[in-house]
């Protein structure tokens, strides 16, 4: 990362110099590359905000893409057992504003916005405009587990819902609305990103394992779909509902595990040539990026360390016709930064979430006085909504290393280059 440091040298100084002039071609090479990345994207709005930004660019031109191709993904992130009054408010839909002519992306960036319904009623208390400042009072008490305290510090805040309107999980509804349209580049190439839950609090079902092998994920995901915590596991899912209504009516969270898959990766996405380029990293960093994401592990994870390696390792078979194959999946798709051809496997840990009904003891950080946190409106359990999230997540990871190593300005360009790459892997 030296040339972080000097990068501003190099231009503020101008050296005549041919050897000046190829650092800074390197140096420009090196932020393209591995600080831009081949999918970038932002998004910006708060949690009770007018509305929802996001763009995303580097999706090739001519990939077909509606608004529906979008809403069904916020729809899905609305749902699950255990949410709070806001999802009766929110109708989420995504409105595409830029980067798409006639239902074909032009491979410029793609604008998208989700208007927040719940605005109406804080028109004053989150106006752009000064003459509303004193439209509501401050937020002063700390939650424990959240930003409120760290931030406001940090940002110098004596208000808490300067830290807590963008901190909050409001934000994800636009990570999902890029991610779906991520998701649907990648579905051009037979990939299948779904994800469903296989824990809230001590509830668990042992649909999930790694080295079961022959575990149709796109069955168990249409299973999920159905179930109102998005469990595969019909008897598992009624455990986790009682448990649920017993922490709403005691004013307490809860936290679970979601399992996020990906099939139909081809071998060699990613690299082992350098830390930042390992996918496996990347995946890792993606999750716990997630609000109240607390552990993530691939295959078999943790539980590996607890295994002789002749246990561990997917023995490699070769077969006429078929290729390279596994019979196990314990790397869960991911071997030595790069994908192995089996599907991609991620888990992740969600703590409960941080506002109870009861509140916990915290400080006012006005006064300093001992007080209770502050209680927001607030769900039960979001590990449901987490899962497609990750989804997002897993997706703007996947197809950043996928056009990392196929390119491609249009999507005929990119299909050319993915399928002369499989005809060389069939012929290895």
């Amino acid at each position: 990362m030296q040339g972080l440091v000097i990068a501003p040298f190099f231009w503020q100084y101008n050296f005549c110099s041919h050897f000046v002039d190829k650092i800074r071609i390197v140096l420009i090479l090196f932020f393209k590359k591995f600080i831009m990345g081949n999918i970038r994207y932002t998004s910006s709005g708060e949690s009770h905000g007018k509305a929802l930004t996001g763009i995303i660019e580097g999706i090739p031109a001519g990939l077909s893409l509606t608004s529906d191709d979008i809403d069904r993904d916020l729809k899905r992130r609305q749902k699950g057992y255990g949410r709070g009054g806001r999802m009766k408010i929110e109708s989420d839909r995504a409105e595409i504003l830029s980067g798409v002519r006639w239902g074909k992306t032009l491979g410029s960036p793609i604008s998208l916005l989700i208007e927040n319904r719940d605005w109406k009623n804080w028109t004053e208390g989150m106006s752009v405009y000064e003459q509303y400042e004193n439209s509501i009072g401050p937020v002063t008490r700390a939650r424990p587990g959240h930003a409120d305290l760290n931030g406001a510090i940090k940002y110098n805040q004596k208000d808490i819902r300067n830290i807590l309107e963008r901190s909050s999980a409001r934000e994800t509804a636009m990570r999902v609305a890029i991610g779906a349209t991520v998701k649907r580049f990648l579905s051009e190439f037979g990939i299948k990103i779904g994800s469903y839950i296989i824990e809230i609090g001590n509830q668990g079902t042992e649909i999930s394992g790694p080295d079961k092998d022959g575990r149709d994920f796109l069955k168990s995901f249409k299973v999920a779909e159905g179930s109102p915590v998005r469990c595969p596991d019909e008897k598992a899912s009624k455990k986790m509902m009682k448990l649920i209504d017993t922490a709403k009516a005691e004013g307490y969270s809860l936290g679970g595990v979601f399992e996020v898959f990906a099939t139909g990766l081809p071998i060699g996405i990613g690299s082992h040539v350098q830390w930042d380029r390992r996918l496996d990293g990347k995946l890792a960093q993606a999750l716990m990026s997630i609000q109240a994401v607390k552990g993530v592990e691939i295959g078999g994870g943790f539980g590996m360390a607890q295994r002789p390696g002749f246990r561990v390792m997917d023995e490699i078979y070769y077969k006429k016709g078929r290729g390279f194959f596994r019979k196990t999946n314990n790397a869960g798709g991911v071997e030595g930064g790069m994908t192995n051809g089996m599907p991609l496997i991620l888990r992740a840990a969600m703590k409960p979430i941080p506002t109870q009904r009861n509140p916990l003891k915290s400080v006012d950080i006005v006064t300093k006085r001992s007080i209770r946190a502050a209680y927001e409106r607030s769900d039960v359990c979001a590990v449901p909504a987490a899962g497609v999230i990750g989804e997002a997540m897993a997706a703007l990871v996947l197809a950043d290393a996928f056009l990392e190593k196929f390119g491609g300005d249009s999507m005929e360009e990119t299909k050319r280059n993915y399928d002369a790459y499989m005809d060389y892997v069939k012929e290895f």
